[in-house]
């Protein structure tokens, strides 16, 4: 087969990481992948110049990975439709709310036999469960693998070591991921148990808000730990209703309880819900103040979840997820929190 051409559709700050592993692994893997990786990039100015001119004339994302420098063969490209032409592989790193309306705009376009990967934490707003990958895969037609794991971006950008999970239910195309994305300090464990993955990546957030909650309220190591270990059970069941094929070993996988641990101490989530409680300003206005254009991802899957456990009447088996809801969106006092987990 002749060399796979890639495509990542996003650049901020999580998929300017991603270009620079997938952009440094097609030069050395030049057998695998054709060496020119482009990025698509939502244009925008910055100091008076559009970013994709900084980014291709500075290999620099001077506005979501500043003093990060990308590999020269990362070409960012402002037009999504040129972005994906002729790509062999797609891979998805945008905030979630967006996945349909770019693929509304590519799915005439895409080539032929083209598969995806989502590196995309987050759900679809739905009283079922509805994956990012089946968006992809529905609205698409292409097969759609994930990334996961306890990836801080800027850590990983800053080559500190770090793992991550490839959930892919092709054994073949494992391997190609593995290619893509592994470096030495990158490592990938790739897992047949794709749905479990997205779901943890997903979930993950909703628990980060609640341990930021507990930040901002002055608590210390113990009830953090209380509300990681109820979190991941609550993460496990509700996998467990979506699939009942899930795997219990693929929680003690990056995706799993290592993405939860450092979502919880060091994530954007925890870090505007800490000053949600302690400043008691909106999480929108928060959002804007601290997070220099990334989107707040764990309220708004905390909405999605809490639909689909209202559906099926089993709010009241999922006191974390409820109450991070409730907390966000109807006004709950942040000691609710404490209040539901304890009475449960």
């Amino acid at each position: 087969m002749s060399a796979r051409k890639v495509t990542i559709i996003g650049s901020g700050n999580w998929g300017s990481a991603i270009a620079k592993i997938v952009g440094s692994n097609t030069s050395r893997h030049s057998d695998l992948f054709d060496k020119q990786v482009r990025m698509w990039v939502f244009e925008e100015e910055v100091n008076g110049q559009k970013l994709s001119h900084i980014i291709n004339s500075t290999h620099e994302n001077v506005k979501y990975l500043p003093g990060i420098t990308l590999p020269e063969n990362v070409l960012a490209v402002p037009d999504v439709v040129e972005s994906v032409t002729d790509a062999d592989i797609l891979v998805w790193v945008l905030p979630h709310q967006f996945v349909k309306r770019i693929c509304s705009q590519i799915k005439e376009k895409i080539k032929p036999g083209a598969v995806s990967l989502s590196c995309i934490k987050g759900l679809q707003d739905s009283t079922e469960i509805a994956l990012i990958s089946t968006l992809i895969r529905e609205e698409l037609g292409t097969e759609c693998s994930v990334l996961m794991g306890a990836n801080i971006a800027n850590e990983v950008a800053k080559e500190e070591f770090s793992e991550a999970t490839i959930g892919c239910n092709d054994a073949s195309m494992c391997q190609v991921y593995q290619s893509l994305f592994t470096t030495p300090y990158f490592k990938t464990n790739a897992v047949q148990d794709k749905d479990t993955v997205e779901l943890c990546g997903a979930l993950k957030n909703i628990v980060a808000v609640a341990a930021g909650f507990i930040d901002g309220m002055g608590l210390g190591g113990n009830t953090k730990a209380a509300i990681i270990r109820i979190g991941l059970t609550e993460m496990k069941m509700f996998c467990k209703l979506f699939s009942e094929n899930s795997k219990d070993s693929t929680f003690f996988e990056s995706c799993g309880v290592a993405d939860l641990i450092t979502t919880c101490y060091g994530g954007r989530n925890r870090k505007v819900s800490e000053a949600f409680v302690k400043t008691g300003k909106s999480l929108e206005v928060l959002e804007a103040e601290l997070l220099g254009g990334q989107k707040l991802q764990g309220p708004m899957t905390a909405k999605e979840v809490y639909h689909v456990l209202q559906s099926k009447d089993i709010t009241s088996s999922y006191p974390l997820f409820r109450s991070v809801y409730e907390i966000c969106y109807e006004e709950k006092p942040p000691k609710y929190l404490l209040d539901n987990l304890s009475a449960s």
